[in-house]
């Protein structure tokens, strides 16, 4: 049988990665640079690949490397998660959480079910609410921690994410192509309705706003029915939805920005440590993939930032 890979080493190879040299990573390891050069040559002999090239003074994953670096980062996350399942001095208390429901599907079953295995003595309050209420709870001291679509303009958070704004329509209906189009978007405040807006005035395209809300399952609704074409983030796709292109006539909008944002909390381990989830999590989910043909893949197991996905129909089975 063979060995089991070594942690330590692992813990090394992901400090050379993120940092780009032996040095840095030494120091941040606290070993000596020719310790962790004789980590990385045994790391190497025991997968038997290269997994460094030398550039300058940087030092550039192998395209092995950077196949172990997603294994190495996930028996990493899982070692802390064990450790911190069976400590005894693990954090308590509660945590409050905010997210538009736009995300929440999507994203929040990752994010709880990784909090929960490591943390299983902190109690999860969630609050769904859009990013601009959710900006103010957190200014107000009602809320710990938000995920938010990051805007400058309003508060800063740091961004842990980037996914396409999609033009969607029904897979079954062609309202798309009505002379005054339809559209199905967001409160007066919210960013990506002003971003389909300024597309279609760009684009000389007659519209209406048929239908206004701040709830994604309402805007889903008039998109799956028929009524109404709306632009949502690639997470929050569903079946029974079509992606529009530039080939159907329609602009490429700007990425949506995910971010974090903390508050003042009278415990920020627990603010640290589901912050630390929440962006491990983030970067970790998989969404369905448009191949050359534009067809979507929902049953793809890659990781990693989401791609823009060009004019597609989803299809049922996601």
């Amino acid at each position: 049988m063979p060995a089991p890979l070594d942690l330590d080493q692992l813990q090394t190879f992901i400090a050379i990665a993120d940092s780009g040299s032996f040095t840095k990573a030494a120091d941040e390891v606290h070993r000596t640079q020719s310790a962790v050069s004789m980590q990385m040559r045994r790391l190497e002999e025991r997968i038997g690949k290269e997994l460094f090239v030398k550039e300058g003074r940087t030092n550039r994953l192998t395209e092995n490397g950077e196949r172990l670096l997603t294994y190495a980062r996930r028996l990493i996350r899982l070692n802390r998660e064990v450790l911190a399942a069976f400590d005894d001095a693990s954090l308590e208390g509660s945590i409050r959480i905010g997210t538009p429901d736009d995300y929440a599907d999507r994203f929040l079953p990752e994010i709880m079910a990784r909090f929960a295995r490591s943390n299983p003595r902190v109690e999860l309050s969630v609050t769904c609410e859009p990013t601009i209420n959710l900006q103010e709870q957190i200014k107000r001291g009602q809320l710990d921690i938000a995920i938010v679509t990051h805007d400058s303009d309003r508060g800063t958070s740091e961004v842990v994410r980037r996914e396409p704004l999609l033009w969607v329509t029904s897979a079954n209906h062609s309202i798309y192509k009505e002379e005054v189009l339809p559209i199905a978007v967001g409160r007066t405040t919210c960013m990506w309705r002003r971003a389909a807006c300024d597309m279609l005035d760009s684009m000389g395209r007659d519209y209406r706003i048929l239908f206004t809300s701040w709830s994604a399952t309402v805007i889903i609704a008039a998109v799956l029915s028929g009524q109404a074409v709306s632009i949502l983030p690639e997470c929050a796709l569903r079946p029974g939805m079509r992606v529009l292109g530039e080939a159907d006539g329609f602009g490429l909008l700007p990425d949506v920005r995910i971010g974090i944002m903390r508050g003042h909390s009278s415990h920020p381990e627990l603010v640290d440590a589901l912050a630390r989830h929440i962006s491990e999590s983030l970067d970790n989910i998989s969404l369905p993939q448009a191949d050359e043909t534009g067809q979507i893949d929902f049953h793809g197991s890659g990781y990693g930032r989401s791609k823009r996905v060009r004019s597609a129909q989803l299809l049922p089975g996601w």
